[in-house]
């Protein structure tokens, strides 16, 4: 007997199972998570989707954020930190991962407020950029100069229009695997803008010119490497990077929804995500500081308006950033709708007016924070050192010590260990440095 139904009747000493009218219903509803188990259910989100909803996931506002970190580490500090979170990254997806596979749930989110919050600063973040840069990228396609005067360079009024028109729709759609498609669009965008991002290094002269002369200040720009670099900006360095790949609320409703779901298959997921991800991520963030080096922008596309007006890439790379934020914001809110409904109306079932309400309100909640939040790097600082920082590191660590069975000296035990630590140290300090750095500068 499974969740009420009888699976075979079978009369004494009959072995053989007697297939009832009832059990393919049942079957369907089984989910056993095992290594290298396979559910029944056949269909699903594919292999390929999966990745793509993932990366997507990972990837958004934080790719234009990371030159601006490495400006504050340096190229041999980013480059350490980055493969450090990368990897920490990676081994708290496969304690997630372990753990369903040694409870044998299904993967489903937690129904705790702890999925909300964070992902209502993911999307701010994502709608921020849209905030920001659609304006601009208006004014560049129609050549006209940003006076702030006509409708499409408000950007708070384009930011509620796209939110109505696009993000909406989007996010009404019922399961997740819809969004496979837009995913991979996203994809193909932020490698576009790795892309022009390389190409640019060489179109920028250096020292950079304003007004025909070099820039004044204490800082000049020479054609020299610089390994080592300090300043305010690196207090945003490690908050930028956790930001950056964060996808952690997001994995198990990928998991949940992937055809013929294993710990392993999603574990190669996962590490394919991440390592793509990463792999972009490096390239961007190093040829965006090489060509502005100490004055690469919080938001690096900003840089490009000084010295590259009217450039037919920077407008079109402008537009494909846009669009890959926009794509990723549906995808974002799916596990912060999943939770919210856990959360106040408990397991019953899919209710369309639940559904449709839950995302007006998560929706409208995010879009206030995006239009009233002064600065990108506040959301990637306080953001990165606080919700990232738990959902990346110390949950992790902290879950998979409480429940699973191994031993407390096994790897992973001391790993996950070593996870709690380094999130809340690392947690503490960038706050902190944070903080005194607001006090600090006038």
């Amino acid at each position: 007997s499974c969740n009420g139904v009888n699976l075979a009747e079978r009369p004494a000493g009959q072995s053989k199972l007697v297939v009832t009218p009832e059990l393919p219903v049942v079957l369907s509803r089984i989910s056993p998570i095992r290594e290298g188990s396979v559910q029944p259910r056949t269909t699903g989100a594919s292999f390929a989707s999966s990745v793509f909803n993932l990366m997507n996931a990972i990837m958004g506002s934080g790719i234009l954020g990371l030159a601006y970190a490495m400006a504050g580490t340096g190229i041999v500090g980013f480059c350490t930190l980055l493969v450090l979170v990368a990897f920490l990254a990676a081994f708290s997806l496969h304690l997630l991962l372990k753990l369903c596979d040694e409870t044998g749930e299904s993967p489903a989110p937690d129904n705790t407020f702890l999925q909300v919050h964070p992902k209502l600063s993911s999307m701010s973040s994502y709608l921020f950029i849209l905030k920001s840069e659609l304006p601009a990228a208006i004014c560049s396609l129609l050549g006209v100069e940003n006076t702030g005067t006509v409708w499409y360079e408000n950007g708070k009024l384009l930011l509620v229009m796209i939110t109505v028109f696009v993000v909406l729709p989007l996010s009404l759609l019922p399961k997740i695997g819809f969004l496979g498609y837009t995913s991979s669009i996203s994809f193909i965008f932020i490698l576009y803008f790795t892309v022009v991002v390389v190409v640019k290094k060489w179109s920028i002269p250096c020292p950079l010119p304003q007004n025909g002369t070099r820039l004044r200040g204490t800082f000049e720009v020479g054609l020299k490497y610089r390994l080592r670099h300090k300043e305010s900006g690196g207090a945003y360095a490690i908050p930028t990077m956790a930001f950056s790949f964060l996808c952690h609320t997001a994995i198990l409703p990928i998991y949940c929804e992937l055809q013929r779901p294993s710990k392993s298959k999603m574990q190669n997921i996962s590490n394919i995500g991440i390592g793509l991800s990463f792999l972009l991520y490096f390239i961007s963030a190093l040829f965006g500081y090489l060509t502005f080096y100490g004055h690469v922008k919080s938001e690096l596309l900003l840089g490009y308006d000084y010295y590259l007006l009217g450039d037919i890439m920077v407008m079109s790379v402008r537009v494909a950033i846009l669009l890959s934020v926009l794509l990723t914001v549906p995808l974002i809110h799916f596990p912060a709708r999943k939770a919210m409904i856990l959360l106040l109306f408990g397991g019953r079932s899919f209710s369309w007016r639940i559904h449709i309400i839950s995302t007006l309100i998560i929706l409208s909640v995010v879009l206030m924070l995006a239009i009233f939040v002064p600065d990108i790097r506040t959301v990637f600082g306080i953001v990165g050192s606080t919700t990232s920082t738990c959902l990346l590191f110390i949950f992790p660590g902290i879950f998979y010590l409480k429940i699973s069975r191994s031993s407390l000296k096994s790897v992973d035990s001391v790993g996950a260990l070593l996870l709690v630590i380094f999130g809340v140290m690392m947690g503490v300090i960038s706050l902190s440095t944070i903080i005194i750095t607001w006090i600090m500068t006038p």
